[in-house]
C-alpha cells in the first residue's frame, strides 16, 4: 500500500516540502533508493549519494536545499537521527505473528494472560506467570513459575524468563536472551587458592586443590519499565537479594550481568560487556563494547568507558575512563603515546650507552 509523504511527516511531527501526496513503499540509503523509496539522506555527506539512486523523495536535515538535489518532495527534521527513531517505529512491519495463543503453546491453568496477548508456537508459560496486555511472547519462549512481564512487552524467538523474575512495561528482549539463570557462585570447604590470591594479589600460599560446591540463587531479577535486552545476553538471579536493572536501561547483544548486580536508570551497555557479581552501577552510565567490570565495586552516575576498558576499582561519578586497567581517558591516551615512543627511547638509550662506552675506551 505504501504511505504518502504527508502521512509519514505527520506521524513524525516533521515538515513537508514539495509533493506531499507522493507515495513511497519504504526507506533506503540514498545510493540504493528506488523511485518508490524514501532516501535517508540525513546529513550532507549522505545526500552526495542521491544521484547514484533513483529517489524522488528524501528525509533531510533542516536547511537542506531539496530542490537543488532534484527531488520532488522532502521531509525535514531539526534533529533527523532522533526523528529516525519514530520513523523506523512507524514503518516497522513486525514479525507477522497472529494475536492469540498458538495451539502448540503450553500455558498453565494458573497463568494470567492479559488482553490481546500473542503467544507463539511452542512457547511455555509456567504456573502463576503473568503476561501483561498487548505483550508478545514469541516462538519457543519460556516464562517461568510466578514470573511477571508488564504490558506492551515483546519477547523475540527463544527468550527465557526464569521463575519469580519481575519485569516492567514495554520490555523488549531479542532472540536467545535469558533472564533469571542461577548466579555463578561456588565455594570450597577450606580457603581456596582463588581467595588467597585475591587477598595477597599473587601469593596462593599453601592452599591445595579442592572441589567446588554450588551456592544456590534464592533471589530473582527485577527489571524496570522500558528496558531492552540484546540477543544472547544474560542476567543472573541474585543469591539472596534480587539482581536489579533500572528503568530505561538498554543492553546490547552478548552482555553478561552477574548475580546481585544493581544497575541504575537509563544506562547503556554495548556488546560483550561483562559485569561481575554484586557490582553497583549508577544512572546514565555508558559501558562501551567489551568493557569488563570487577565484582563488588561501584560505578557512579554518568560514567562513560571506552571500548575494551577493564574496571578493577570504584569509579566516581562523571568520569570518562579507558584502558587496562581503567584510568581517566586523557591519562590513558598519554600512556598510549608513551608506548608508541618506547622503541625510539630504547634506541636513544642504546646509542647513549654506545657513546659513553666509546668515550671510556678512548681514555
Amino acid at each position: 500500500m505504501g504511505y504518502t509523504i504527508k502521512q509519514i511527516a505527520e506521524a513524525l511531527g516533521a515538515e513537508v516540502f514539495g509533493n506531499a501526496d507522493l507515495i513511497v513503499q519504504g526507506v533506503s540509503e540514498p545510493a540504493d533508493a528506488s523511485a518508490d523509496q524514501l532516501a535517508m539522506a540525513m546529513k550532507p555527506k549522505f545526500a552526495d549519494d542521491l544521484p547514484n539512486g533513483a529517489a524522488r523523495a528524501a528525509f533531510l536535515w533542516e536547511g537542506a536545499d531539496w530542490q537543488k538535489m532534484g527531488l520532488e518532495a522532502a521531509i525535514v527534521a531539526q534533529r533527523p537521527r532522533y526523528v529516525m527513531s519514530s520513523l523506523t517505529a512507524f514503518l516497522d512491519p513486525g514479525q507477522g505473528w497472529d494475536v492469540g495463543v498458538h495451539p502448540s503453546a503450553v500455558v498453565h491453568d494458573t497463568a494470567q494472560i492479559g488482553a490481546d496477548v500473542t503467544i507463539g508456537p511452542l512457547a511455555v508459560i509456567g504456573a502463576g506467570a503473568v503476561i501483561g496486555a498487548r505483550s508478545v511472547v514469541g516462538p519457543q519462549c519460556y516464562v517461568g513459575t510466578n514470573a511477571s512481564i508488564g504490558e506492551d512487552s515483546f519477547l523475540r524467538e527463544g527468550v527465557k524468563i526464569g521463575s519469580r523474575v519481575e519485569i516492567g512495561d514495554r520490555f523488549i528482549a531479542q532472540p536467545g536472551a535469558i533472564v533469571g539463570g542461577d548466579g555463578f557462585s561456588y565455594v570450597t570447604p577450606e580457603k581456596s587458592a582463588v581467595e588467597q590470591v585475591r587477598q595477597t594479589l599473587g601469593d596462593r600460599g599453601d592452599a591445595g586443590a579442592q572441589s567446588w560446591t554450588r551456592i544456590h540463587s534464592l533471589g530473582a531479577v527485577e527489571i524496570g519499565d522500558d528496558v531492552e535486552l540484546g540477543a544472547n545476553s544474560t542476567i543472573d538471579k541474585g543469591t539472596i537479594r534480587n539482581t536489579r536493572i533500572g528503568a530505561g536501561t538498554k543492553i546490547d547483544n552478548q552482555v553478561m550481568i552477574g548475580h546481585n548486580v544493581e544497575v541504575g536508570t537509563d544506562c547503556l551497555f554495548c556488546s560483550m560487556v561483562g559485569i561481575s557479581g554484586s557490582t553497583r552501577i549508577g544512572k546514565n552510565v555508558v559501558l562501551a563494547g567489551q568493557t569488563g567490570v570487577n565484582d563488588n565495586i561501584f560505578i557512579g552516575d554518568n560514567v562513560v568507558t571506552g571500548g575494551a576498558t577493564k574496571v578493577f576499582s570504584n569509579i566516581p561519578a562523571g568520569r570518562v575512563m579507558l584502558g587496562h586497567p581503567a584510568m581517566k581517558m586523557e591519562t590513558t591516551m598519554e600512556v598510549f603515546k608513551g608506548l608508541r615512543r618506547l622503541k625510539r627511547l630504547y634506541d636513544d638509550v642504546a646509542e647513549l650507552k654506545k657513546t659513553v662506552l666509546n668515550q671510556k675506551q678512548s681514555k
